[in-house]
Order: structure tokens, then C-alpha cells, then sequence
């Protein structure tokens, strides 16, 4: 089975070399060659989904027309890496739960602290953490506290994913929820907050350095007027949050999304803002080395798994 991955330190090499995110408009997949991991454009490749085809969610099935997917899947990965068959895949935000945790001790060893973790998430997701697939990374020690990133997954929906990369003809070498993913792709300069707005959820995350400060995921109503003054509500939250706990007003959202910074820029959403930061991209829209015409603002969780 694939592994939840270590996000802001990756082993050099040891990511698949080849990316897929896994999303309800489509399936976008990269690849970099071995010389230029970590700079340069990767080859990428879109293909488009059916509406309804995927609903991420808490439970199965996220893959609801599991043949479109895995065509979808076959046609974007073969496009840019028609040999290799280990792949990271970055799924969407609302199939899995991202928890900022804080433990008094942490044992050092894996198989000894898992069921530590494991038994703090019993209460706080709606799921069965016994088959749920569960990874950690320690964020920083301080005060006598261990901050610990914890990501959890329903084993079923787990499952639901990676059957459809394997009908495709590949391997999940890999799983990435999709904003951890795009962290990844940013500089380590500063405190970015960052805008992941995927169809039907949105997060919004702030992270400095190596240590994700805040990560917060909420489902959006289909109505949108509604749809909208969530994502209002979500980003003036964090605003607040980042100003009474870093000291520091943001210069600018990094935003992840359909359309991409131009559209988040016109939205009403951010209307709703008040003295909102300027709107940049997560990920700029490579230039080169493209296959197939990408839907702008949905390349930050194949850029973000891609980087090293």
C-alpha cells in the first residue's frame, strides 16, 4: 500500500518522479527528469472527468464512475511518463483528515508512537482510526510540547484511490492530501497563508519554514451565494488567526484553485473581504514542457509533489 509522505522533508530520490492529483474537474499529471528534480518546468498533462465522476468525501465512493477515473488516469500519466509506474498521488483535501496535534511526549520510534497517535484520534474523526491509514511529522519541540502534523485517512476511501491508479496500470508509490502537497511547492521564506479551493471544500493553511502553522478544511455548500460567503468566512478567519498569532498583517494569499489567481481576484467571494492581501498564484502556470492544455490555478499538488 502507498504511504502518507513526509511533506516538507523528503528524502532526495525517494519520491516517485512522476506526480497525479486526482481531482472532480479532471486528473492533471507531471513529470521531472532525474536532472532537473527540484527546478525547471515538468512535462504535464490534463485530462478532464465527467461531472460527478469523483466526490471526495469521508466515504466510499469517492471514485464514483471508477471507469472514467481510471481512462482519465491511463490517458494523463501515459502522456508524460508512459514507462514508469510508480507515481505520487495527490487526492483531494476532503478525502482525509490534516490535524495540528500537540502531545506532552512522543516516542521516537514509529511503531511506538503510532498507536499513541492513533489513540488521540479515536474521539475527533468520524471514522474507524484502526484501518485508517495514519502518518505523522513532528512540526517542533517546545515548552515541554511536541507539535505533531497528523494525517488520517478512512482505510476504504484509501483503498477507493488507489484501486483506480492500479486500474490505470500504475502503482501509488505515495499519498499526499492536496494543500500539504502544494505546500511543498512554496519558498521557505516567511509565514505564506495559503487559499486551496477545490469544488467543494476549501483550505486554508499558513506555514513557516519547515512547520505547518495552521491547516483548516471545511466542506462548501453547492448553493453560490452560500458557497461563497464560506470561503469569505474561511479566509477572514485566518486572517484574524494570523494576525493575533504571528504579529503580522500578510502581503499576499497564495491561492490554489479553478480559474487561479485572475479569478480568485474577481471573485465575489473576496468582495467580502475587508482590505483583503493581494491574490498571487500557489504555483505560476509552466510555460514549457506542457502536453496538453491545464486548466489555470490546478498544478500547485503535482508541482508540490514533485519538489524535493
Amino acid at each position: 500500500m502507498a504511504a502518507f509522505e513526509n511533506i516538507f522533508k523528503a528524502t532526495p530520490g525517494m519520491r516517485p518522479q512522476t506526480a497525479c492529483e486526482i481531482r472532480p474537474e479532471g486528473v492533471v499529471a507531471a513529470r521531472v527528469s532525474a536532472e532537473k528534480r527540484g527546478g525547471g518546468d515538468p512535462v504535464m498533462a490534463f485530462e478532464p472527468l465527467p461531472d460527478g465522476a469523483l466526490t471526495p468525501g469521508l466515504k466510499v465512493p469517492n471514485v464514483v464512475h471508477r471507469e472514467a477515473v481510471a481512462a482519465a488516469l491511463s490517458q494523463a500519466l501515459g502522456a508524460v511518463d508512459p514507462r514508469s509506474r510508480d507515481v505520487s498521488v495527490v487526492i483531494p483535501d476532503a478525502a482525509a483528515r490534516v490535524l495540528l496535534l500537540d502531545f506532552d511526549t512522543l516516542p521516537a520510534k514509529l511503531q511506538d508512537a503510532l498507536p499513541v497517535v492513533r489513540f488521540r484520534l479515536r474521539k475527533m474523526v468520524p471514522f474507524d482510526v484502526e484501518s485508517a491509514a495514519v502518518s505523522y511529522q513532528v512540526m517542533a519541540r517546545k515548552n515541554e510540547q511536541v507539535s505533531v502534523l497528523v494525517t488520517v485517512m478512512p482505510g476504504d476511501v484509501r483503498a477507493d484511490y488507489e484501486s483506480a491508479v492500479r486500474e490505470a496500470g500504475y502503482e501509488p508509490g505515495a499519498i499526499l492530501p492536496s494543500t500539504l502537497a502544494a505546500a511543498a511547492a512554496l519558498s521557505n521564506e516567511g509565514a505564506p497563508l495559503i487559499i486551496n479551493h477545490i469544488h467543494t471544500s476549501v483550505t486554508t493553511a499558513v506555514t513557516q519554514g519547515d512547520e505547518m502553522l495552521l491547516h483548516r478544511s471545511i466542506d462548501l455548500p453547492t448553493e453560490p451565494d452560500a458557497r461563497d460567503e464560506e470561503i469569505a468566512r474561511a479566509v477572514i478567519t485566518t486572517l484574524a488567526w494570523y494576525e493575533d498569532t504571528l504579529r503580522a498583517t500578510p502581503s499576499t494569499l497564495y491561492y490554489a484553485g479553478p480559474g487561479g489567481a485572475a479569478a480568485a481576484a474577481g471573485s465575489r467571494w473576496l468582495g467580502f473581504v475587508d482590505r483583503a492581501p493581494h491574490v498571487e498564484d500557489l504555483v505560476p502556470a509552466p510555460v514549457t514542457a506542457m502536453m496538453t492544455s491545464i486548466p489555470a490555478g490546478i498544478t500547485a499538488g503535482v508541482m508540490g509533489a514533485l519538489a524535493s
